[in-house]
């Protein structure tokens, strides 16, 4: 891209980032007890701190899931745009699965973003009140920290709705034909006329655009202030790397932009969606020049295990089918709100050669994946995008490594079945509730619990749920129980005595 249009992208980016939520502020002394913002404070956070904390905490748990989703959903919509312009690009019709396809996503993504609103406008009376505010409902006075996380809360939703709008929505808000389609009317489908418009519109909003304008300015400087205070806080973490690791908040982290911004700011309209068509058909890629891969995993920095050829051999000649990996990334979002130390499980199932030894390479289910399986797929995995096999060397984008293995399975038809339950998760939805008493649709670890039924998992009840993480998979290895920790890798590094007690030590948070 040449430095006149990567010069005036940053100026319209900056400019509209504030474009995409509803938070405002309001003074002080101007505080309207019928507002549903302090209503729900009011009905849902309590009368005391530590009320408050503690269903501010359980809040940025539910929200976990709802980012996710948008995440998940985000990926889905660049996919299918891009396929569906191919499609355009062609002279081809869009067939009646495509309609159905772009239907039942407007349906998907609308409901998500209603649900995002609602995240953003939570906490927008919190910004610039008082301690007296509070006092004035019978509410003990809010702490910085908990006004801070409320307020990321808040601003976090608003840039996740900005960043789906920048990279997915206007794709095909660019295309005519599937632009004027996602603005028909389908009442099958309980879509409205003009949706699209109305999306657009909300996000050329110079109003909102001011509002989160505000928000971002209360998040700096709070953070100078409050960081420090709240480096251990599980949740803070989470919803600072969901804030920084968003592609339209980073972009602006830039010297140059901020320079540029402060000359230019007051001389700029509103950023709209003719604007990214014309950057578009002037040559300027949004997604290669400045959002990578943010479109799905979020991620700062590949893993210190990653593209290491030594490491690949390594563990190929450790892992035996049914092995179970267990990752650490503390460089991606999905690893900073799991609890424990690891982040992530899967299964390894084995080469063509081992599927052959334990006699089902020509079983019917494992044949509908062997053009996967002699290309190297073989770590069966739960991601946001559902349950898939993944090649080991993708897999290894990590710092952390633990190859456990069940010291019980010695029998190979036992084991063969395994494999088999294992394989028959390939391709189910992935359990953004976390649930392990749903089959239907999986998480990471879930499909340890279903895959090994013979062990008894210890599992949490989270709101409501009954859950298993990684740690609780782990544990197993420990004090004698039925997993054997067979390899270990530490921050990059192969770990060659006492395995077991660094191990234990990570998930204990004594190390």
């Amino acid at each position: 891209m040449n430095t006149h249009y990567r010069t005036f992208y940053l100026i319209v980016l900056l400019n509209a980032l504030v474009g995409c939520s509803n938070l405002q502020i309001q003074p002080a002394n101007k505080i309207n007890p019928n507002d549903p913002c302090w209503q729900q404070t009011i009905q849902h956070y309590g009368t005391t701190q530590t009320l408050m904390t503690r269903a501010l905490d359980k809040k940025v748990a539910d929200y976990q899931s709802l980012v996710e989703q948008s995440l998940a959903e985000r990926a889905q919509m660049i996919k299918v745009a891009q396929g569906l312009k191919d499609s355009i690009t062609q002279k081809k019709p869009l067939s009646g699965y495509d309609l159905d396809l772009l239907n039942r996503g407007m349906v998907a993504y609308l409901k998500r973003r209603e649900k995002l609103y609602e995240m953003v406008e939570a906490h927008e009376c919190w910004l610039g009140v008082s301690k007296e505010s509070f006092k004035a409902f019978n509410v003990e006075p809010i702490s910085p920290e908990n006004q801070l996380k409320g307020i990321m809360l808040s601003l976090s939703a608003a840039l996740i709705l900005y960043d789906n709008y920048m990279l997915a929505i206007s794709i095909f808000e660019q295309d005519d034909k599937l632009r004027r389609f996602l603005n028909e009317r389908d009442s099958g489908y309980g879509i409205g006329q003009n949706e699209l418009a109305h999306i657009t519109q909300s996000y050329n909003s110079v109003s909102k655009r001011k509002r989160l304008k505000t928000a971002l300015t209360f998040y700096e400087a709070q953070m100078a202030k409050l960081s420090d205070s709240l480096q251990n806080d599980a949740r803070f973490n989470y919803l600072k790397m969901l804030i920084s690791q968003s592609p339209s908040y980073n972009l602006t982290q830039s010297e140059s932009a901020f320079s540029v911004i402060d000359r230019k700011l007051k001389f700029m309209a509103a950023l709209t969606s003719d604007t990214l068509h014309q950057l578009t058909a002037d040559g300027v890629n949004l997604f290669s020049q400045f959002f990578g891969n943010s479109i799905g995993l979020i991620e700062t920095r590949k893993g210190k295990l990653y593209d290491r050829p030594e490491v690949l051999d390594s563990v190929m000649g450790k892992l035996k089918p049914g092995d179970i990996l267990l990752e650490k990334t503390p460089f991606r979002l999905t690893d900073q709100f799991i609890p424990g130390h690891w982040g992530h499980a899967a299964i390894w199932i084995g080469t063509e050669a081992e599927l052959k030894q334990l006699g089902i390479w020509h079983h019917p289910l494992v044949k509908e994946y062997h053009a996967q399986i002699k290309k190297g797929h073989g770590v069966v995995e739960a991601l946001r995008s559902g349950v898939q096999i993944s090649p080991l060397s993708h897999f290894l984008n990590i710092d952390d490594l633990a190859i456990l293995r069940n010291s019980k399975l010695d029998n190979r038809t036992v084991l063969a079945d395994r494999i088999l339950l294992a394989l028959r998760q390939v391709g189910k939805e992935y359990d953004f509730n976390f649930d392990v008493e749903t089959t239907d649709k999986i998480v990471c670890s879930e499909l340890i619990y279903v895959v090994y039924t013979s062990i008894t998992w210890p599992t949490d009840k989270t709101l409501g749920r009954f859950t298993i993480s990684p740690d609780n998979v782990a544990s197993k290895a420990l004090e004698g129980g039925p997993l054997k920790l067979i390899a270990f890798f530490h921050d990059g590094k192969f770990v060659g005595y006492q395995q077991l007690e660094l191990m234990s030590e990570l998930m204990t948070g004594e190390d």
